[in-house]
């Protein structure tokens, strides 16, 4: 019997166990065959039931957004760090935002403890690990025994949407990459062309289209909780189209001058070489395949707000803290009716601890500019002048309303009610609010047990953080795609494809605000106008979870770049749960290169120079 690759030999450890190396394009681990502990083909297809654990292997190493040993990605540290939304003062050896991006460090012979400091290093990263599975699964399949064709049909959608999805994370950084239509043969010839950026990204909605009729809208099993739907593939098209048709990739003007050669540089990293209106068109299209499905089966609903407060004539009201807790289930929890995409390494509790851990031990924290465009509770914008030196009081104080006797705590429990947009609170640890421990967060400058950490903003990290332990005590996962994000997909392409907002558009953003208790936006907004409140909303709406950085990239938003970020200095009228604070103004630290010398080549990441001289045929990226 045929022996696999070793590369299947996680495939006898179900997702969520730890895992091997990860597949590398141009490595021998591509190409060679050696034993594995005895697994075969046969045993491993012998049944339906047994192929589960090849495409579970498959699951397991599609892309992962929080800190955890699963892979190195920004040295241990988060690519919020290189947006406008957060500073990391991490400052040890091998971390990415300090020692490559905030310096211009950043290239294509990054070696030693650097290497996996990149937010993307090609060739190093699990993807290409999911993609061969997936295909491992589908070339087998057909060979098992006595399979239900409803269940193999199945099955062999959700491979082929794992490998659309792996190919979308790649895109999304890089660009344009190899195609491999098959599991890698031990005597193959080490050949893989660069594929353009259309042809990448219309084989990821190749992949969705054909996905998509196979598999069940949604998943009503808890035993099959977290495997892809239907739903899953249809929210993944509209995201990708959305994304190639945005204007640094779809546009008239390369975003890079070296983008201009369209045969060798341009074809890998832009749409097409003129501006294709028609790109918005199909992901409206996409958006209209969700929404007609959704309407038709129906489940899917953002996570609402469940009321708990009781008004002065003793009628049920929502708070502020439901609609927290509403906001941070859709995010945080399994199997709600908001996910769309459910990414899972671990059961365990304590998996993302990291995330913690770079906070405790480091002087990170969210910029004052992000803070600043969260709106008040009642939809009014924050004051770009707001006098932090004499901040106001009642509801139009910053952060927190003391209650009726001056107090934020009572006995170590909120009494204040919070004055802005609830999903700031759940980003974001402010000054005065309680963090990780109960305790009132240490993002003062006197702070003490809990201390202070040089560096830190005024604003520590509180999303995948919690405020106590009981938050943290449920099953952990990365939600890749939740409802919100198609909701705003779908508006974004509405707007962009009719020239302007349209009732649904309006009625997709207002639903997400609406959930958090904000108001809808200003009818009559022109297209343009209606492009930045977008723009805006999913600026808050999903800070923490890898969205930002796109949306900066496909957009062109040279200001997030290039603008000096700033923070607050906070200081507590005592060292420990302090309850009241002033503020100075300061710099965020450390500054970032790109606030001087700013090049557009930085939306793609460089292709390490080690995979380009493997000669499988790889191509560099504009600028590097």
């Amino acid at each position: 019997m045929k022996k696999l690759f070793n590369i299947l030999t996680v495939a006898l450890l179900i997702a969520g166990l730890a895992a091997c190396e990860s597949l590398k394009l141009g490595d021998e681990g591509l190409s060679k065959a050696p034993e594995t502990a005895g697994a075969t083909i046969d045993t491993l297809f012998a049944s339906l039931k047994d192929s589960d654990k090849v495409l579970a292997s498959a699951y397991y190493y599609l892309p992962y957004g929080l800190i955890s040993d699963f892979d190195s990605k920004m040295g241990k540290d988060i690519v919020e760090s290189i947006t406008d939304h957060f500073v990391s003062n991490k400052h040890t050896e091998g971390d990415g935002p300090n020692d490559l991006y905030y310096t211009g460090a950043l290239g294509a012979n990054i070696s030693g403890d650097a290497a996996g400091g990149e937010n993307y290093r090609f060739g190093s990263e699990k993807d290409y690990t999911a993609i061969r599975y997936a295909w491992f699964f589908l070339e087998n399949a057909d060979n098992i025994p006595n399979a239900e064709p409803y269940e193999l049909a199945r099955k062999k959608a959700e491979a082929k949407l794992i490998i659309a999805i792996a190919y979308a994370n790649m895109v999304r950084y890089v660009g344009g990459v190899p195609l491999i239509d098959h599991s890698i043969k031990t005597d193959e010839e080490m050949n893989f062309p660069r594929n353009t950026f259309k042809e990448t990204i219309d084989y990821i909605v190749q992949l969705c289209d054909e996905a998509a009729p196979d598999l069940p809208w949604y998943i009503a099993s808890k035993s099959e909780d977290g495997r892809l739907t239907k739903a899953a593939a249809l929210g993944l098209k509209l995201r990708i189209l959305c994304f190639a048709a945005s204007p640094t990739f779809n546009s008239d003007t390369p975003w890079h001058s070296s983008a201009s050669d369209w045969e060798n540089v341009g074809k890998y990293v832009r749409y097409g070489e003129k501006y294709d209106k028609g790109l918005w068109d199909k992901a409206k299209a996409a958006a209209n395949e969700f929404m007609s499905a959704w309407n038709s089966e129906g489940y899917y609903a953002l996570v609402q707000a469940i009321p708990t407060g009781v008004d002065a004539t003793g009628a049920t009201v929502v708070r502020p803290a439901d609609y927290r807790l509403a906001y941070r289930k859709s995010y945080r929890d399994r199997g709600t009716t908001e996910t769309l995409i459910s990414v899972r390494k671990s059961n365990s509790t304590s998996y993302h601890d990291k995330n913690m851990d770079l906070q405790d031990d480091f002087g990170c924290g969210g910029t004052l500019d992000w803070v600043n465009r969260f709106p008040y509770a009642d939809g009014t914008p924050f004051p770009e002048d707001f006098n932090w030196s004499n901040p106001p009081g009642g509801d139009r104080a910053p952060f927190f309303m003391p209650d009726a006797n001056g107090d934020l705590l009572v006995d170590g429990k909120p009494t204040a009610t919070e004055t802005r947009d609830p999903r700031l609170y759940e980003n974001l640890c402010v000054p005065g609010d309680l963090w990780k421990n109960g305790n009132v967060g240490p993002n003062y400058v006197n702070a003490k047990s809990p201390s202070f950490q040089d560096g830190n903003t005024g604003f520590l990290q509180m999303k995948f953080i919690y405020q106590t332990e009981a938050d943290r005590n449920v099953p952990p996962h990365w939600c890749l795609m939740r409802l919100a994000e198609v909701l705003l997909n779908a508006a974004e392409a509405y707007n962009e494809a009719d020239g302007g907002p349209s009732d649904l558009p309006y009625q997709w953003i207002n639903a997400v605000r609406a959930r958090v208790g904000l108001p809808g936006v200003t009818e009559g907004l022109n297209k343009e106008q209606f492009r930045e409140a977008l723009i805006l909303e999913r600026d808050l709406e999903f800070g923490f979870e890898e969205v930002r950085w796109f949306d900066m990239v496909r957009w062109g938003l040279t200001k997030a770049f290039t603008t000096k970020l700033k923070a607050l200095e906070v200081t507590g009228n005592k060292q420990k749960n302090a309850t009241s604070f002033t503020f100075k103004l300061k710099d965020a630290y450390p500054p970032r290169v790109w606030y001087n010398t700013w090049d557009t080549k930085w939306y793609l990441a460089p292709i390490p120079a080690v995979e380009i001289n493997k000669n499988y045929g790889m191509t560099q990226n504009p600028g590097w």
